[in-house]
């Protein structure tokens, strides 16, 4: 089983993607060459990473990786779990972003399903002042203030790559992983 690199064009088996970019699909999915920077053909001809002997060691457990990125998202594990939920108040998870991914997956005891989840969580956003320029629109205000109208589909955008998020925890984990900015939203 195989598919194409959305980068290089290269058609290349399973094995040179790794789970993150294939659980992203066909069209989307990125090869290990690609996103470690070394080019196509899934990283055979950069000499180091896969089959070669460069790797990237975790300094805490010393476990190794074959690209800085897998070696970044393990890292992630060793972060205390001292950020609480804004909803619930409830106190374990790592990141904000897991945070906010708690609220969105309508787990949250706070919140009452999915849908209604996301629309607080947009709701919230739009009304920070400082989560202005991660807006790609700028909602409707009625009278008193309150934001009105639907949710857009993508309405959060990263100001350094322009990308557009569905949800504001994978913009936060987009600003973490890619442009290493914890502290992207305080609450």
């Amino acid at each position: 089983m195989g598919r194409e690199c959305s980068d290089c064009g290269d058609y290349l088996s399973n094995s040179n993607f790794s789970s993150n970019q294939w659980r992203k699909g066909p069209g989307l999915s990125r090869c290990k060459g690609c996103v470690n920077g070394y080019g196509g053909g899934g990283g055979g001809s950069y000499g180091g990473g896969y089959g070669g002997s460069t790797t990237f060691q975790c300094g805490e457990c010393y476990r190794s990786f074959a690209s800085q990125n897998e070696l970044n998202m393990h890292m992630q594990v060793h972060r205390p779990r001292n950020v609480a939920c804004p909803v619930c108040g409830e106190q374990r998870f790592r990141s904000g972003a897991n945070a906010v991914q708690h609220v969105e997956s309508g787990y949250c005891t706070g919140c009452l399903g999915k849908d209604n989840a996301r629309e607080q969580i947009y709701r919230f956003a739009a009304g920070q002042s400082s989560m202005g320029r991660y807006m790609t629109e700028r909602p409707l205000l009625t009278y008193g203030g309150t934001i009105s109208g639907p949710v857009p589909d993508k309405p959060y955008c990263c100001q350094e790559c322009s990308k557009s998020f569905h949800q504001l925890s994978q913009l936060l984990q987009h600003q973490d992983q890619k442009h290493n900015n914890r502290r992207m939203l305080s609450y």
